[in-house]
């Protein structure tokens, strides 16, 4: 008999969503699956909410207070999709209920915070995972083979781009992740967490940052529509070098008109480099300096290799393997990751210590934006 794993969603917006599209639907995306798993619980601020998702979506028990689904020995996973400030309670909540945590990103608000959580995670036993959910599509999976293989040999520099337009219209009232006093961060933790972690994993652990954030709209609609005073950075530009001796540059923006979800990233090692965009999710550029140039070029060149939806076993017979990747494949993937990784009882990556190396970068990052000199991470 298969093991059913029992899960407790806390927040029910985009990601919360989301995270509930990929337990109902993992088994038609990953074949043969040992375990199955359900959303058994659903917590959001409002009753009416709650018992609306839970109604729409099939979830048993409907709830205001997460502790209801903390405290419930029937369920075996804490899921939170909540606002950032709230993520490092949650968890120490959830550690001492034994319970195993899936976290969005960012871990927490603080570098201090994100340590102490790795820290409980792994005195735990329990299955501590983040959500970077872009290292599950099919091309990031391929570039790190590529680098595991020393394809592209010794990184030397690189560039990671992430560019919203959501911040374009002034008259468009703010989200809570434009609110530092929720989110506890700007763009930097929202978009920025993502490009991060890209690097850190394909190139290594970050060393120091040069940070510089921008605010262009001072005054803009509030969440409640009213004047409101931005307190959260629009956009944040970061040079960045690894322990690797690797250096390169960072942008994060929601101040880009024509944006929609460009998530950019360019690895340039000695035998070789990397291209890849979000927005044309189904290829992984590869250039191999091992090729010299011939006549009429011979083989040299960018070669786009066609990941699409050729993921590795269990995955990849749904829909199709040489049908088109998107956005969510990552998100689905991300998820049967911790699942697998709850059902097989070994951690997988990335763990709370990789986001707590992602939240001391930015941490890094925003203290060199007062200091204004290079800061270590």
């Amino acid at each position: 008999m298969k093991q059913h794993l029992k899960i407790g969603l806390l927040g029910f917006g985009a990601m919360g969503k989301t995270h509930a599209f990929c337990v109902e639907n993992l088994k038609y995306y990953y074949r043969d699956l040992p375990f199955s798993a359900s959303v058994e619980g659903v917590c959001t601020r409002s009753s009416e909410k709650s018992q609306s998702v839970a109604d729409a979506y099939g979830i048993p028990l409907a709830v205001t207070d997460e502790n209801a689904l903390i405290q419930n020995c029937d369920i075996d996973i804490i899921d939170i999709c909540t606002p950032n400030i709230l993520h490092y309670e949650t968890i120490k909540k959830a550690l001492a209920a034994g319970k195993h945590v899936l976290c969005e990103k960012p871990l927490c608000v603080s570098a201090e915070e994100a340590y102490e959580l790795a820290s409980l995670a792994k005195e735990s036993g329990k299955i501590c995972t983040m959500v970077f959910n872009n290292r599950h599509i099919a091309p990031m999976m391929r570039a790190r083979e590529l680098v595991e293989e020393g394809r592209i040999g010794r990184v030397l520099s690189f560039s990671a781009e992430y560019l919203h337009n959501s911040c374009t219209d002034v008259c468009r009232p703010a989200g809570w992740k434009q609110n530092r006093d929720i989110c506890g961060g700007g763009v930097l933790f929202d978009l920025g967490s993502h490009a991060i972690d890209l690097i850190y994993s394909l190139c290594g652990e970050f060393e120091s940052v040069i940070g510089m954030p921008q605010i262009a709209y001072a005054n803009r609609a509030g969440m409640d529509g009213s004047d409101w005073q931005t307190n959260a950075d629009e956009a944040f530009y970061m040079l960045a070098k690894l322990r690797s001796g690797a250096q390169g540059t960072i942008t994060v923006s929601k101040l880009v008109n024509g944006a929609n979800d460009d998530l950019n990233l360019a690895i340039y090692g000695e035998k070789g480099s990397l291209k890849f965009s979000l927005m044309q999710p189904n290829f992984l550029y590869f250039y191999d300096a091992t090729q010299k140039p011939e006549t009429l070029g011979g083989n040299t060149g960018y070669t786009a290799i066609e990941c699409v939806g050729r993921y590795p076993s269990p995955g990849g017979t749904f829909p199709a393997p040489k049908a088109p990747s998107d956005w969510l494949r990552g998100h689905v993937g991300s998820m049967y990751s911790f699942l697998n990784s709850v059902y097989t009882g070994q951690q997988a990556h990335p763990d709370f210590a990789d986001g707590a190396h992602v939240q001391a970068v930015m941490a890094a990052a925003y203290r060199s934006a007062e200091t204004h000199r290079e800061e270590l991470v």
